[in-house]
């Protein structure tokens, strides 16, 4: 995407991982296992007009590693009642775990109502709805990722939906905790942002009420898998200030009770 290549080159991504394609299922396992990561969401991604990474591509990956990798489906949002049939369909018959929204790339924010009918299905089937707040590393308007008032309205309208807010949500970070707090489904993951960059509203709510609703991401490959666990050894867990009390639920724990994931870390971390 021509949008996402400035992204890449100011995040200072490794161009031997971000411009290789069609890595194999085993390369990207052997980059999970060098980083020690034992679970992994993969997105399926896609704007008006044109699938970038399909949700049958991501099932190759699922398909391959079904306790490793995981996937989040990505529909069109301008054709409602074919989405609502292919969400049900990855859900249903591939085992995807959630439904992940890119708004920048429609430039709709998730209070747009083409979501709705997306919504109450995610809330039938029992999976989250994850998306991006904050504002955009590539050149797209960055008003749709408010998380007040574009969060908060669709928790309020459909409190049974879960919302895995993505990217922190900078510069709007307290929003975003405000969000978490207020919502009893609503969380936040940190992909896109090194741990050595996390904002410290952020790191506060992780070690006090908001410890249960936190969760850990990279954005792969924008950012290295080795390169941010390490920094949350390295960086996050010493001057950074997240308490050890934190770490568990953090680095899986929460992610793993959210999604549905299969609870076998240590058995997998075990065989790493």
């Amino acid at each position: 995407m021509p949008e996402v290549a400035k992204l890449f080159e100011d995040s200072h991504s490794d161009p031997a991982i971000a411009g290789q394609k069609d890595m194999s299922p085993e390369q990207v396992i052997a980059h999970m296992d060098e980083a020690g990561i034992t679970h992994m969401c993969m997105s399926a991604w896609s704007r008006p007009g044109k699938v970038i990474f399909s949700n049958e591509d991501v099932a190759v990956y699922t398909r391959a590693y079904p306790d490793r990798i995981f996937g989040l489906a990505t529909v069109d949002l301008h054709n409602p009642v074919e989405a609502v049939k292919e969400l049900e369909h990855y859900v249903k018959k591939e085992g995807f775990v959630g439904l992940r929204v890119v708004p920048w790339l429609w430039n709709l924010p998730p209070s747009d109502a083409h979501y709705w009918p997306l919504f109450v299905k995610c809330i039938e089937l029992d999976i989250p709805f994850l998306t991006q707040v904050g504002h955009t590393g590539p050149a797209c308007p960055s008003e749709v990722g408010r998380p007040i008032p574009h969060i908060d309205h669709i928790a309020l309208k459909f409190p049974d939906l879960k919302i895995i807010m993505g990217h922190l949500g900078y510069p709007w970070a307290a929003e975003t905790v405000a969000v978490a707090w207020k919502h009893r489904n609503c969380y936040i993951d940190t992909s896109a942002w090194s741990p050595k960059y996390y904002d410290p509203a952020f790191v506060t709510f992780a070690n006090t009420t908001g410890r249960s609703k936190v969760m850990f991401g990279t954005n792969w490959p924008q950012l290295g898998l080795k390169a941010c666990v390490d920094a949350v050894n390295d960086h996050l867990l010493t001057t950074g200030g997240l308490r050890k009390e934190s770490l568990q639920p953090f680095m899986g724990g929460n992610a793993v009770r959210v999604l549905k994931l299969p609870n076998n870390l240590s058995q997998i971390k075990s065989s790493l």
